[in-house]
């Protein structure tokens, strides 16, 4: 988790180069369906986590004391929400050639 919280991966939206984008595979379909994957990888391990470190928190007799008082359980949420969105962290290790991808179409030489 430390690699997405050290990330320079945009917090709001922005445009990116279409030439850099298909660069690596000459097709800007089959880039983006690589970042589409890498997304939901990432949205996958961030989402196991916060459930996790949420878990910590959980109770079998909520009261609606505990729910108000919680404030710990509510930093840790926020924490998350202010990580970058899977999808540009995506793009981000795209662009920094950190996905590994291979067409398992062609042959092997």
């Amino acid at each position: 988790m430390t690699k997405y919280r050290e990330s320079k991966a945009a917090l709001n939206s922005k445009t990116y180069d279409r030439n850099k984008l298909e660069a690596a595979t000459e097709n800007i379909y089959e880039a983006l369906a690589i970042i589409a994957k890498r997304s939901i990888q990432i949205n996958l391990d961030i989402k196991k986590e916060l459930h996790e470190k949420l878990e910590e928190f959980a109770t079998h007799n909520d009261s609606l004391e505990e729910i108000f008082e919680n404030k710990e359980q509510i930093e840790v949420s926020r924490f998350y929400e202010r990580l970058p969105k899977p999808h540009a962290l995506a793009v981000e290790e795209w662009l920094n050639d950190n996905i590994y991808h291979r067409n398992t179409e062609e042959p092997n030489s």
